[in-house]
Parts: C-alpha cells; sequence; structure tokens
C-alpha cells in the first residue's frame, strides 16, 4: 500500500530494500571506535550522508543490528507513488509492542 510503514529484521529484505535505492550499509564516523561500529545507517549516493558516513560491510551491519536488538521500519513508496528512501532504526521490543497492538485491535 502507498505510504505504508513496514518492519522488518529479516537480513535478505533489508538488504534488497537498501540495495534498490542504490543504499550501502554504513556508520556514523564519529560514533565508531576501534571495538565499535558506531551508529547504523544507510548511505544513499547524493545524500546528507557524504562525509559524515563509513560504509562498512553488510556482515558489520548485521551484526551490530543483531546486537543492538533492532528493527527497521521502512517504507516502499511514499504517499505520492514514489520509491521511498524512509527508514528507521527501532527496538525490537517497539516492534513487538505494535504488533502486539495491532493484532488486538483486529
Amino acid at each position: 500500500m502507498v505510504g505504508e510503514s513496514k518492519m522488518t529484521t529479516n537480513h535478505d529484505e533489508i538488504r534488497k530494500w537498501a540495495e534498490a535505492r542504490d543504499g550501502k550499509p554504513a556508520t556514523v564516523k564519529s560514533t565508531a571506535s576501534k571495538d565499535d561500529v558506531g551508529l547504523l545507517r544507510i548511505d544513499f549516493p547524493g545524500y546528507k550522508g557524504e562525509g559524515t558516513l563509513e560504509e562498512i560491510t553488510w556482515d558489520e551491519f548485521f551484526k551490530k543490528f543483531d546486537e543492538k536488538k533492532l528493527a527497521f521500519l521502512y517504507q516502499n513508496k511514499t504517499s505520492s507513488g514514489e520509491e521511498s528512501r524512509f527508514f528507521k532504526f527501532v527496538s525490537r521490543e517497539t516492534a513487538d509492542e505494535k504488533k502486539t497492538h495491532k493484532a488486538a485491535h483486529k
């Protein structure tokens, strides 16, 4: 559905969504340390991330994603029907609460 948000923890689904939009796994440079990749992002060419993001591997990305127990909230299309780049990382606990709330109201 246009403009509808979805949530997933499926690595393949996240990677396919990002790569379909030329997105690459990245970290915020200023948050990385020797032992930690830092805050996760998906870097899209030509957007605000230039200079502040550093590309990492999908393996590094998903290792941190799972360690932090994150879920991926995203949209496929905007309300006007264009391909959306909207995404947000949320806690899996939040994702589970939303699923439970949605199921209770059906």
